[in-house]
């Protein structure tokens, strides 16, 4: 089934709810975040589509809009065929979302595809986007205590963290490894 085909299902599923995005590389879906837990169940589980598989979720900082789109990458895997033993991919979709920049908040999917449990803690962490009923919802890659959203487009690199400069500091000469004194 195309993106174009999916696309006319869902729209007929869930109306306005759901929109064609027909980005020529990346073809999808855009979905309002209220809708989202009811289009990621029918994806996953009308037979038609069967979409089974999360491949990852990218967030994409739209400043100076106010907003963040989160593109969910899906695929729907096939069971290998007694012909071929082979998986196969039996089609893929985009699924984008876009919530307020700041403070912004989608519900989670984890309980749909388990890999969005770590997905979803990694736009949380870079991007500051929030996800409701999320079972886990804390940093992933950062520590605890940093500061900001490393991939927003107007993040303030620090200029040491617990005392260890920054590299961009230590190519400023402000000392730390690599600094010329």
């Amino acid at each position: 089934m195309t993106a174009q085909e999916v696309a006319e299902l869902l729209i007929a599923r869930f109306g306005t709810a759901v929109e064609a995005a027909p980005v020529e590389i990346h073809p999808g879906v855009r979905v309002t975040p209220e809708a989202w837990p009811a289009v990621a169940r029918f994806l996953r589980e009308e037979p038609r589509l069967s979409f089974n598989m999360l491949r990852c979720i990218s967030g994409l900082d739209l400043h100076p809009e106010p907003q963040i789109e989160l593109v969910y990458d899906l695929i729907a895997m096939r069971a290998p065929t007694a012909a071929d033993g082979l998986w196969s991919n039996g089609g893929e979709l985009a699924v984008r979302i876009r919530v307020a920049r700041d403070g912004g908040s989608v519900p989670s999917v984890w309980d749909v595809w388990r890999a969005a449990e770590w997905h979803e803690r990694e736009a949380y962490d870079l991007l500051g986007v929030g996800f409701d009923g999320h079972p886990d919802l804390r940093r992933i890659l950062c520590p605890d205590d940093w500061v900001g959203h490393p991939l927003r487009k107007d993040y303030e690199f620090p200029k040491e963290y617990q005392g260890i400069p920054s590299a961009a500091a230590a190519a400023e000469g402000e000392g730390g490894c690599g600094a010329s004194g």
